[in-house]
Order: structure tokens, then sequence, then C-alpha cells
């Protein structure tokens, strides 16, 4: 019956539904203790206490409508990995069919009588016709609206009409208006941002389109299509239901954590409701998708990035009260309500894992017993960006008393509350302050960003730490500094990056936090199929609203300068960092090698040294330990990341040997984890922290994170957090002495010809120079993986033994060598 997962305490998905849906009645209540006993803990330190039932979907579910009749369900899985439009019989509570489908995204709605389904083509730019027929879908009709992907078109929401298909489109930020039966293009309309949604009124005479970039929700005549207005509404506004009587219009707002209710008449804002768990929140809710109640007194609200619904009475739009929050599972990006029963898609399941057999594969169609949607199905290879499976939650809508434990259980999930804001973990006297704006003997922060590794890959030989040696593919031959840095300073081994690839990484380094443009769209072009790498900074709809770490220091008058980071080319990607960057430091080229980026660095800093102008904030990027596979003619892997390595150890050698190293630290992390193995999480990655009150010969067990690092750097300078992420994560205080240690660091030549060349012809050569690596992540990481485990270990490599394991905090916050 594909019934991925059954609550204690609640009645099985086919009752739930049977008794719900058909006879109304309320399925049983769930106590604190439950939830409280079943909490899954993410590496980010956030928790989920999904509740009610749920079932296995695909890879990122991003959309559900309901068939008229309410019989069924679609759902379209929009990831990474394989693509699917799902059937849900309701009833039932099974997926009656998947669709296989090459390139899909978001768009979805079934006609008028329930006899077709419309799904959104992704980069193919095209509408996908369905059959509906005894629970099964038949393809039957193709609508094109221009040429495949690279035209840039992708189509996003849909809706139909006596005929007409009404298309909101990303890429060419347009409004197509179609006939179904000859499948002319009757209209294109220009949007002011990429489209996102559009909805009918009940009477069919307006369409509603919400335009993610541009900030607004648009309302059409179907008659003339004459825009009749533009509604100014929150930042990326996305997802929006209407009450039946077409009087309403709700929509979410991403940004900003909010919800706009509009009165459709007057063409107004009535009120703006805030869905975030605290008032005043920064950046971190993601609300991203809406849905009303049956009896519209009830609105629901899918906070992605806080794993919750926030629930609302709206029974007097205007006037509009809190109700308290439902928990979900991993990153909710739709919601919907049918009868009594509240429909969730949790976009990455319930649980983060372990991913020992990435980069080294298991045979194709192995065959194991498994439950539907679990994250650690057998794949070829362990890729993170294809690892977490989508599920579809189902939750009785709950009484006063339910939803107060509900609550309960949300805030409990959540690490982030408002008091640590300004006051955070931590220690009196300690050079990492407590308190935001409280001074620091530390007055210079060096940033250093890398590309990819998982920590097992690279120090996964360190007997100091929790490693598996069998999955190091670039020890202590390949990184001699690496392993000596945290050695000599601090050994961390329970670190772990908040994002799944660059795509997002970047943003999650930078800012921590990615907004719902960046997570929902990465996966198209990493999964190979078209699309742009418009992530890192280069494409406004995907900043976040409060900016970047640059913004933040010019805001908080904290000096800064950036190598190479959102800075491309010779030109800045965001305003903040324009006259803040090193104009002749290279960016990401592979043919370039971080050793001489080194150099770049050393004349821009010592001209700042020699005149006193050190920026206190400095972000370098180190990115050469992506390396080019197996490509003929290129440097080895092993080259390429010792290169990498030497770079570090030079660096961190000639600041020791500047006037300010006692009053600088050296942070060092991975953008993701995402080309390699670990026995532990797909998230863990290496991180490495220097400086003159930095420890020495220590290991530090605690768990941290990406926005960990973030939250340090912004304590030691003086800056409030930058999201709901970084102010609720742990800094990374344990590290740091009260009193300095001068002793300065003497990096570690090469053990590895960085001269070497790939030589030998084979499959993995050839592989490799089918790829382009031109810039980051334009390579399929998972086939990557492939090449870099065979090319480097043999085509014969024994694979490890595999681990099976929810994440689960290995070790107490306190627990240190």
């Amino acid at each position: 019956m594909n019934i991925l997962r059954m609550t204690s305490g609640r009645v099985s998905a086919v009752a739930l539904l049977m008794s719900v849906l058909l006879a109304g009645t309320a399925a049983t209540a769930q106590t604190l203790d439950q939830l409280n006993s079943e909490r899954i803990h993410l590496p980010n330190g956030w928790a989920l206490t999904p509740v009610g039932t749920s079932i296995g979907l695909g890879d990122l579910p991003l959309n559900m409508v309901v068939a008229p009749g309410r019989k069924y369900m679609a759902v379209t899985n929009n990831g990474q990995s394989d693509q699917s439009i799902e059937l849900v019989d309701l009833a039932k509570g099974v997926v009656s069919d998947s669709m296989p489908i090459r390139r899909s995204w978001l768009g979805l709605t079934f006609s008028e009588d329930g006899h077709y389904l419309y799904a959104a083509g992704g980069t193919n730019n095209c509408i996908l016709r369905y059959t509906v027929a005894d629970g099964k879908l038949t393809q039957s009709d193709s609508i094109p609206l221009g040429p495949r992907w690279p035209n840039a078109i992708w189509p996003a929401g849909i809706a139909v009409n006596k005929g007409q298909l009404y298309v909101v489109t990303k890429d060419d930020k347009s409004l197509y208006v179609l006939d179904l039966a000859s499948h002319a293009i009757m209209q294109k309309i220009a949007l002011p941002g990429e489209g996102y949604a559009c909805l009918l009124s009940p009477d069919k005479k307006e369409l509603y389109v919400t335009c993610w970039g541009g900030d607004a929700v648009l309302i059409y005549d179907t008659q003339s299509w004459q825009q009749l207005a533009s509604i100014p509404v929150g930042d990326n506004p996305n997802d929006a239901c209407l009450s039946r009587s077409g009087k309403y219009l709700f929509v979410a707002n991403s940004n900003d954590n909010s919800v706009s209710v509009i009165d459709v008449k007057h063409r107004k804002v009535l009120e703006t409701l805030n869905a975030a768990l605290y008032p005043d929140a920064p950046d971190g809710s993601t609300t991203n998708s809406v849905a009303l109640s049956e009896d519209e007194r009830t609105l629901y609200i899918a906070n992605a990035d806080n794993n919750c619904l926030a629930v609302y009475d709206v029974s007097h739009p205007g006037s509009s009260t809190s109700k308290g929050f439902i928990p979900v599972g991993w990153y909710p990006t739709c919601v919907r309500v049918m009868g009594k029963t509240i429909f969730v898609a949790d976009g990455k399941g319930f649980s983060s894992a372990a991913n020992p057999f990435g980069p080294n594969p298991i045979q194709r169609r192995q065959r194991v017993n498994y439950q539907a949607g679990d994250a650690q199905k057998p794949r070829d290879v362990q890729y993170i960006g294809a690892l977490f499976r989508g599920t579809l939650s189902m939750i009785p809508e709950p009484d006063a008393a339910q939803l107060a434990i509900d609550q309960q259980a949300v805030y409990a999930n959540t690490p982030y509350n408002k008091g640590e804001e300004k006051q955070a973990q931590g220690e009196e006297g300690n050079p990492v302050p407590r308190t935001v704006g409280a001074p620091s003997p530390i007055q210079y922060v060096f940033y250093i960003i890398k590309e990819n590794r998982t920590y097992d890959q690279v120090l996964g030989d360190m007997p100091e730490g929790n490693g598996d040696s069998s999955l190091v593919l670039f020890g202590q031959k390949v990184t001699p500094n690496e392993h000596a840095i945290s050695r000599d300073f601090v050994l961390l081994d329970n670190f772990y990056v908040d994002a799944e690839v660059s795509a997002d990484g970047h943003n999650w380094s930078s800012a921590a936090y990615a907004t719902d443009y960046v997570e929902k769209t990465w996966p198209t072009s990493y999964g190979g199929r078209g699309g742009k790498y418009d992530f890192e900074g280069q494409g406004k709809t995907g900043w976040p609203k409060g900016g970047y770490i640059w913004d933040h220091c010019k805001a908080a008058g904290v000096t800064y300068r950036t190598y190479g980071e959102f800075a491309d080319d010779g030109k800045p990607n965001i305003p903040a960092v324009e006259g803040h960057f090193c104009p002749y430091y290279t960016g990401f080229d592979l043919s370039v090698r971080d050793t001489v980026r080194y150099g770049q660095w050393v004349r821009d800093f010592d001209s700042l040294v020699a005149n006193h102008a050190v920026p206190h904030f400095n972000y370098v990027r180190f990115g050469n330990d992506h390396t080019q596979g197996l490509s003929m003619g290129k440097p080895t892997p092993f080259a390429f990341v010792a290169d990498n390595d030497l770079a570090f150890g030079l660096f961190l050698e000639h600041l020791s040997q500047s006037p300010i190293w006692s009053q600088s630290v050296v942070f060092v992390l991975e953008d993701d984890a995402q080309n390699g193995p670990d026995h532990v999480d797909a998230h863990r990655s290496t991180a490495y922290i220097a400086g003159g009150y930095v420890k020495r010969h220590f290991v530090d067990h605690t768990a941290y994170s990406t926005s960990s690092m973030l939250r340090t750097i912004e304590l030691i300078l003086g800056m409030s957090p930058m999201s709901q992420y970084d102010a609720a994560a742990t800094p990374m205080w344990r590290c740091f002495a009260d009193t300095p240690d001068t002793t300065g660091y003497m990096a570690l030549p090469a053990q590895v010809d960085l001269n070497d060349k790939n030589t030998v012809a084979s499959i993995w050569s050839k592989r490799s120079g089918q790829m382009d690596f031109t810039r980051e992540d334009r390579v399929p990481d998972r086939e990557f993986n492939e090449i870099l485990w065979k090319g480097l270990k043999g085509d014969q490599a024994p694979l490890p033994a595999p681990h099976r394991s929810a994440f689960v905090r290995p070790a107490a916050q306190g627990d240190n060598d």
C-alpha cells in the first residue's frame, strides 16, 4: 500500500482517510510525550516530529492539486534525480500511479471535468496532458510554448478555462494564453518578475498571477487580457489560494515570513499575517504555501524552513488571529485541505542520512526490502542531491487541545528563539562574545570557502576523530596541511554544511539562508535538465531579503573585502561588493592554481598591511579541491586537492608571520559536501579553524554547522545574525582560549607532484572529458562522484559495508577531548 510511516497514537492512512473524508470523524489525539519520543534530529540543529500518517512520494514534491470529485490528488515531483507525476487515491491512501517524466516543474491542474491532468514540462517548455482513468495516467498530448532549452521559457503555474490554457513562466517572465484544440498561442503578456502561480476567480472572469521576483499579485481580465490591477505584496510571493466566494485572496511571501490577505474587489491588502514562530524574526521561515479549511475559517501556512504549518483564524479577514503551529516533515513545500484532513508535501521527507555509497556506487538495480520513500533506498551513487525522498503527510484537522500539543512540539523542534539573537551560548571572558556588540580581542576574520568535500573523504584517516578510513580519497599524503592544522589547532569531526550543493551552498555560506527560489530551482540544472546557474548573487530573485554577509558588514560599519566570492570576472555580483573586492583575484577557474590565488592574495594583503588598512572581514575563495576528475591532460584529482591544501597552508603561514596574527582568526569550510561519501551523514564536511586565540591540540566533537561558523564570525565582529539559522546555531566558542598563543604555522610542502596530469585513457577519462568544468557544478555530480571513486580506487575497489541511520547528534554539546 506504499505506506511509509504511521505515528503511534494515530490511525492508519486508510482508516484515517476513510473515516475523515467519508464519515468526517476525528482521529485519535497524540500526546506530547509521543511526539517527543519520536523526535528526529537534523544535521542543521533543527528537529522533526511530523504528525499524522504519511506515504512516500518522489524526489522534491513541489505542488499538489485535488481532482474534481475529490477522488484523486495529483503530485508533481521535481527533484534532481528521478522526476514524476503521481496520482494519489485518497480513499485508499495509496499512490495509484506514478508516471516518470524527464522534465517537469511546479505547474499542475485538472481539467474542469477531471478527465485530464495538465503538468508543466519544465525546461522542455511545454505542457503535458494526461488522461486520468481508473486511477491511472496516460500521456495524451504535449502543448509546446516554444523550442526546448536552451530556449529560456520554463513554465510554472497553469490554469484551464473553457478550452484555453493559461501558463505563467519563470525564465521569460510571461503569461501565455493558449488554445487547447489548436495549441496556438493567443496571447503572450510580459510579467514584472518570474511567474510562479496563477488561479482563476470563481466566475472565471479574472486571473490572479503571483510573480516571484515582482513582489506583486497581478489581476487580468480573461476576455480582453487587460491588466486590471497590480497589488504590491511581500517579498517573493509564490503560492496563493482563494476563498470560494472569490472575495479574499491569500498569498504566501517566502522571503519575509508572511501572508498577504487581499480584498479582491477593492484591490488592496487588508492585512499581513506573520507566519514566523516569533514576531520580527529575520529571514528563515520560508512561507511558501497556503490553504483554507473547508469552512474557510482557518488558514494553514507551510513554513518550509521551520518545518511546520502556521495556523490562523481568518474568519474575519482584516482581524485574523494566530491559532498556533503544527509540526510536519522536512521542508514542506505545499499544503492543501480536503474535508477534515490537511495534506502536506514534505519536500525532503523525514530525515537526513549517511551516504557511505557516495561516491562508491552499488550495483545497479540491487534489490533489497525497504519502505516506500526510504531515504536509504539503494541507488547507483548516494549523491546528496538525490538522497532524500519526499512524503505526503495526512493530518486530521486538530482541535484546540491537540493544536496546543502540536505547537509545543514545534517550539521544541526549533533551536531559534528571539533571545539568542542578542545573547548567544558561550562563556564569559571567551574571545567569542555572547552579546552582540560586546568587544572581542580578535579584530580580523579571514573566512575561506572551498568546494564540495565530506569529512570522511579527507580526514577520515585521523584516529583522533570519528572517521571511516575506508572512505578516504584525499588523506594525509594529499592534504598534509589540513591534517597538520587539524592536529595543531582544532579537529572538528562533527561539522555539517547547511546546503546540498554549491547553488544553495554559496548562499548558505554567505547568508545563513537560501531562498525558496534557490532551493526549488537548482535541482533542475543539477539533474541535467537545463537551466542557468544564477545563484551566487547572479540572479536578484534569489537574494535573501536581509542581504548577504557583506550587506550586514556594511550596515554594521565593519570593513570588508572579498577575494573571488560573489565577484566573478573582475566585477561584483551584488551591489554591496562593489568597491570591496580584489580586482585581480581569480574567481572560479580550474585552469588557475589555488597557489596562484594565494600569491594574488599576498600581493593585496601585504599592501593593506603596509597601509594599516586590512579590513576586519576578509572572504577568500580557494576552490580547486573541486578537481576536474580524470579529464585527459588536466591535473589529476590528487594534484588539484594537493594544490588547494598547499595554498591553505601557505595562506596560514603568511598570516601567522604578519603583525596582525595575534588578533586574527581563520575559518575554513566547504560550501557543500556533495562530492563524496560520509558514514555519519551526507552533510558532514571538513572545517578548520586557526588563529592566535584558537586552542591548540584540541578535538571538538560539538555539532556545528555552516550557520554556526557564521554566527561565530558575527559575534566576533559585533554583528547581529542574518537569519533564523545563524541566530539559532551553536557558536564555536569551545574552540577558543582566553589567552593567545602566537606561535606561527609553517606550511608543509606538497607530497604530491602538482604537475601530475591525467595521462591514462580510460572510460573514466573519457567521461571526465565530456564534462563542463568552466563553472562550478556544471558537471553531473552524481556521475562525477563515481568517476573519482572508480578512477582513483580502481574499477574493482571493494565497497564498504553500508550504514543505515537517521541522523542523531553523535555527541553531547560539551563532549570534547
